[in-house]
């Protein structure tokens, strides 16, 4: 007997999960379609280009002072004092190139981070209603977690959701 139930307690998950309404949706679909990513994509590549302006100044500077050690570092005549002075400027140019390329990412990341937020939020939501409506347990999100099979039960409310959103 104890076996018996025992059995019965390993089994019973299994049992509730076959009971349970599994959907699937891709957000990543839905997301593409929202209108707000456009006007997001708009303003992170005039923010990009603005960073893509202030770059060339920077590389350009560096082109400059690498041509100028070049050519005093061709000169036999010209003193070691000047030399490692130009090659101290060189890596101040190229250090502050570096710092500015990872200040630049990190502040479009963070507004990448501060536009899509929303625009995800809302996706959520309307998946999260989808659910509801749908009276479904469980919703695997495609775009993100790879579903190999999905059987005939299993309900795409990829339609429904996009529904609410009215895409």
């Amino acid at each position: 007997m104890k076996r018996f139930l025992l059995i019965a307690v390993a089994l019973m998950p299994l049992m509730l999960m076959a009971q349970a309404r599994i959907g699937i949706v891709n957000s990543q679909e839905i997301f593409n379609l929202m209108p707000e990513k456009a006007v997001a994509e708009a303003q992170l590549k005039s923010l990009s280009d603005k960073y893509h302006a202030e770059y060339e100044l920077l590389k350009g500077e560096f082109d400059k002072k690498y041509a100028d050690y070049q050519t005093v570092a061709a000169d036999p005549t010209m003193p070691d004092a000047i030399k490692d002075r130009r090659v101290q400027e060189l890596q101040q140019s190229d250090k502050k190139m570096r710092d500015f390329e990872r200040k630049a990412a990190d502040d479009i990341a963070a507004h990448r981070n501060t536009l899509t937020k929303p625009i995800s939020d809302r996706v959520q939501a309307a998946i999260r209603a989808a659910g509801e409506q749908g009276a479904l347990d469980v919703v695997f999100d495609t775009a993100v977690t790879p579903v190999a099979y999905t059987g005939p039960s299993t309900v795409d409310i990829t339609p429904m959701v996009k529904a609410i959103l009215g895409l």
